[in-house]
């Protein structure tokens, strides 16, 4: 029980971001706002680090932490500023689909039909949301290839923290993947974030931050196969969230909510059957 509330409280966590980070990015660069809101997140994994601060083991998480989320930090911000927030999500939400592909390929897994079938759903829903021909003026179809790539390196980091979820503490883990994901786009951002960015990202880094530490402590606390599902419910936060914050400017259809539905089912059946 412990593990399905957490990993439901991450990937609630994870949408509420990706609604706040929407409403504080105006004008602001992806990597400026991907910086701010990484601040705040890195203060929040390190304060519930600190307690214990068990460094054993912790060091291959810093080098996951560069990949996401630094780099996927700065490529998800632009997708949120340029396509928006809900198509952001479900395309977020196709993660399963890209790790059990890593792993087939690179890890030599077996390939069972449950997979084959959650695979078609998460196209099926990718193709609807490509699809889409009702969108608002502002969203940019060709934005979303930044969320794929944020997703890619979702995907290669959660085939790391499930590889190594036994050698380390859970809240040093989560912690030193942000401390290394806010080095990278300090990077990316060649300054500091300003008080009025600090401000207006502090909503997204806060929940940002609690969803990392429920995600690390759902992969360490139960088997995948229970907290992937779950966390993949993500994109339906996001889609559900931007309709009731975010309704006139996402303008979220019925064929939007059917793409969301079959991505989070697809991605639900390839995390219980791997």
């Amino acid at each position: 029980m412990t593990a399905v509330l957490l990993a439901l409280a991450s990937a609630a966590a994870f949408g509420g971001m990706t609604v706040a980070m929407r409403s504080g990015l105006g004008g602001t660069e992806a990597a400026a706002g991907a910086l701010a809101t990484l601040v705040w997140s890195t203060a929040v994994t390190v304060a519930v680090a600190l307690p214990r601060h068990d460094l054993h083991g912790a060091w291959p998480f810093l080098l996951a932490g560069i990949l996401a989320p630094g780099c996927s930090q700065v490529l998800f911000t632009r997708s949120v500023r340029e396509a928006g927030p809900s198509r952001t999500s479900i395309t977020a939400g196709t993660g399963p689909l890209v790790a059990v592909a890593v792993a087939l390929v690179f890890l030599g897994e077996p390939l069972r039909a449950g997979l084959i079938m959650g695979a078609l759903c998460v196209v099926a829903g990718g193709v609807i949301l490509a699809a889409e021909r009702d969108r608002p003026d502002h969203v940019r179809a060709a934005a979303l290839l930044f969320a794929v790539g944020a997703t890619v390196l979702f995907a290669v980091r959660d085939n790391i923290i499930r590889a190594l979820h036994a050698d380390a503490d859970p809240q040093t883990a989560s912690a030193a993947t942000m401390i290394a994901g806010v080095l990278v786009s300090a990077l990316w951002a060649r300054r500091p974030p300003s008080r009025v960015e600090l401000r207006a990202f502090a909503p997204s880094g806060l929940l940002f931050g609690v969803s990392y530490v429920c995600l690390f402590e759902a992969y360490f606390h139960g088997p995948v196969s229970v907290v992937s599902p779950l966390v993949a419910t993500e994109s339906l936060w996001g889609v559900g969230l931007s309709v009731l914050v975010l309704r006139r400017t996402e303008r979220i259809g019925r064929g939007l909510l059917a793409g969301a539905l079959l991505v989070v089912l697809g991605s639900a059946l390839i995390s219980a059957f791997r």
